[in-house]
């Protein structure tokens, strides 16, 4: 009977010799996780800090000139106030149209404009955007006869779209299906239920989605070689006019042989980086806490 019991022990894992391999597989593993985790954070960490220790130099010595000033007086005035304003225009655009294709991907899985528009949302993902950008001059810039903020949004839009859409519908499709069941059992309308009870249950995911979209678009410069034409000595007041965005001075600063110019890409890079930070990492932060319904 104690044979039969030790050998019980040992087929259950109660062994210490066991114990003691499992407990060092256990630990290797974490270190290795641990390790390429660090590696994969590193870069992040690498740019940052050099933008910051090349960047505030920049700052500090031009002060609020550089904040407030336009190109010629060493400011970045107008390509700040143009990156908000593109921003701005792409996400009224585009994210109710992203919200809403990602909801019908959602509701109608299986239909064939559900399929269809998964499928275009998946290629959109990969698109390069410089493409979008060539599109959007066609049929827009060269009609118009000149560049424009609105072009830059459109293309802007275009691009946020297939993000917040597949981000939507991921969200919505993780909430259990007994609270949909549950709220037409109560007599709700499918509208009802798709946007005043799924989407606050996935109102979490669907926030992330608009904040990684809005932050994609934000950053882009591609697009806009294209269609905004760029403005830095004079502020932005028309969206029918062409608009600078702090991107497209970067790339046009380092394209320059001057040093000073250089000097400037770096402040404007941390500039960018900043708006970045104070912006999304406290809504992000904020989203952390579960929604109450």
């Amino acid at each position: 009977m104690s044979n039969t019991n030790n050998k019980n022990n040992i087929e259950i894992g109660g062994d210490p010799t066991y114990k003691k391999i499992r407990l060092i597989k256990d630990n290797i593993f974490l270190i290795i996780v641990g390790v390429l985790t660090l590696f994969a954070i590193l870069p992040l960490f690498h740019i940052i800090i050099s933008i910051l220790s090349k960047g505030l130099p920049v700052i500090m010595e031009k002060g609020m000139v550089f904040i407030t000033g336009t190109l010629s007086e060493g400011g970045i005035g107008p390509a700040i106030v143009g990156t908000l304003m593109l921003t701005a225009l792409a996400s009224l655009i585009g994210l109710p149209l992203a919200f809403l294709a990602g909801a019908y991907a959602y509701e109608f899985p299986h239909s064939f404009i559900g399929r269809t528009t998964k499928v275009l949302l998946q290629i959109m993902l990969e698109f390069p955007t410089i493409l979008v950008g060539t599109f959007v001059m066609a049929v827009m810039v060269f009609p118009m006869g000149h560049y424009s903020a609105l072009a830059g949004a459109i293309a802007l839009a275009i691009i946020l779209t297939p993000y917040v859409a597949v981000y939507t519908e991921e969200a919505m499709a993780e909430i259990p299906r007994i609270y949909k069941e549950g709220a037409y059992a109560l007599g709700c309308t499918r509208a009802q239920v798709i946007f005043k009870v799924i989407t606050k249950m996935a109102k979490k995911g669907i926030l992330t989605g608009m904040l990684i979209g809005m932050a994609k678009v934000a950053g882009e410069t591609a697009p806009l070689l294209f269609t905004a034409g760029g403005l830095y000595e004079t502020y932005p007041s028309d969206p029918l006019q062409p608009v600078g965005a702090i991107p497209l001075l970067i790339y046009q600063l380092i394209q320059s042989p001057s040093l000073e110019d250089h000097k400037m890409a770096w402040g404007a890079a941390l500039i960018m980086l900043i708006i970045f930070l104070s912006i999304f990492v406290p809504i992000r932060y904020a989203l952390k806490d579960d929604i109450k319904i």
